[in-house]
């Protein structure tokens, strides 16, 4: 440790190749050491999602589902909470062999993908209707403290300064897709605080020395996060989400985006929207990527209604990057019916300062 580099970024985040290398050993390293069903299935979904971890775990991963499938059909009880159960049901009723990997397509601007896993995933808050920002921590609520979660850390230790956890997303919808709680265990609700966003622009632009790629999205409270303990999503894309294009006016372009997105260069004059936002109780998603956060206001979750294709959007899908569960609509939207979702969401006017 140096003067120059006080906290010096993990290993794991030190370049693509690094994470990429621990993200799939850690898989492997987890379902060899847990046959616990809720580590299989997190494995799974992530295998199926990445053709090249589907390579390497499909054969130990069907050796897996072998087994609990053979439990399962004696009736021996299994030791898992219920929503793990449900979605084995379904993996057993659809047959290992009949599982589909993600798909990908581009439609104009647009990211699509097929995430049939995804649809196997617990609903938790995504199907609550909600009106406020904030709302306390519950610790007899899901959150990233719980003990049986030590076992789905990807790595844990301090980060710029701060305890922090990152965890494997258990049915990821982008690359190397983690789950970053700072200070966990300070059980702060999913509330942004000036502070918090301070520390995220810092490390994205920490990783944007060895990671270029990285970026954390966040999902305000009413904005489709799926639990109120504060966390933001980590992924790597090379290509760029669809909302950082050049086509689009907030980029210097000159075409607006479908919905609402402003774009800042300064952590404060973001910090001053955000606040607007908390104080006049509007709901946002946050891409943070190096040096550039892209702030997008947009109705609570619940009051209105969504396309039958999706299963709502948070902060991915407003930056253009869509999932469907639905096969043929995946090869059939188009882009206009994409741009008109995004549409649903176009909050009004920026509000005023002051």
């Amino acid at each position: 440790m140096s003067l120059l580099n006080p906290h010096p970024l993990p290993d794991l985040l030190r370049s693509r190749e690094a994470l990429r290398a621990g993200f799939e050993a850690g898989l492997a390293r987890m379902l060899a050491a847990h046959p616990d069903l809720g580590v299989a299935i997190l494995v799974l979904a992530n295998a199926t999602y990445d053709a090249r971890i589907w390579g390497r775990l499909k054969e130990p991963l069907r050796a897996r589902f072998s087994e609990l499938e053979a439990r399962s059909r004696s009736g021996a009880p299994l030791q898992a909470p219920p929503d793990d159960r449900a979605v084995l049901q379904r993996l057993l009723a659809v047959g290992f062999d009949r599982l589909e990997t993600t798909r990908f397509r581009r439609e104009g601007p647009w990211a699509l993908q097929y995430n049939p896993l995804r649809a196997l995933r617990p609903p938790r808050m995504s199907h609550a209707v909600v009106a406020s920002l904030y709302r306390p921590f519950d610790p007899d609520g899901f959150h990233f403290n719980k003990p049986f979660l030590q076992r789905e850390l990807l790595w844990q230790g301090e980060l710029l300064g701060r305890r922090a956890a990152l965890l494997y997303n258990k049915f990821p919808f982008a690359d190397l897709h983690g789950l970053l709680a700072p200070s966990p265990q300070d059980c702060l609700p999913q509330y942004l605080r000036q502070a918090d966003h301070a520390y995220l622009w810092a490390l994205a632009e920490a990783l944007g020395e060895s990671l270029p790629e990285a970026g954390f999205g966040y999902n305000s409270y009413g904005a489709y996060a799926s639990v109120n303990h504060l966390h933001f999503q980590f992924f790597v894309t090379e290509a760029g989400l669809p909302a950082e294009d050049k086509r689009w006016r907030h980029n210097g372009g000159g075409r607006d985006y479908p919905c609402r997105c402003e774009a800042f260069d300064q952590q404060g004059r973001a910090w001053g929207l955000i606040q607007r936002l908390h104080d006049r109780n509007i709901a946002y998603n946050l891409i943070y990527r190096p040096g550039r956060l892209y702030c997008l206001p947009r109705p609570f979750q619940g009051s209105y209604q969504h396309a039958a294709w999706t299963g709502g959007y948070a902060w991915c899908e407003m930056a253009g990057a869509l999932t469907t569960f639905d096969a043929e609509r995946f090869e059939s939207l188009s882009q206009a019916e994409l741009e008109q979702e995004l549409q649903k969401l176009r909050f009004g006017p920026e509000p005023a300062e002051g």
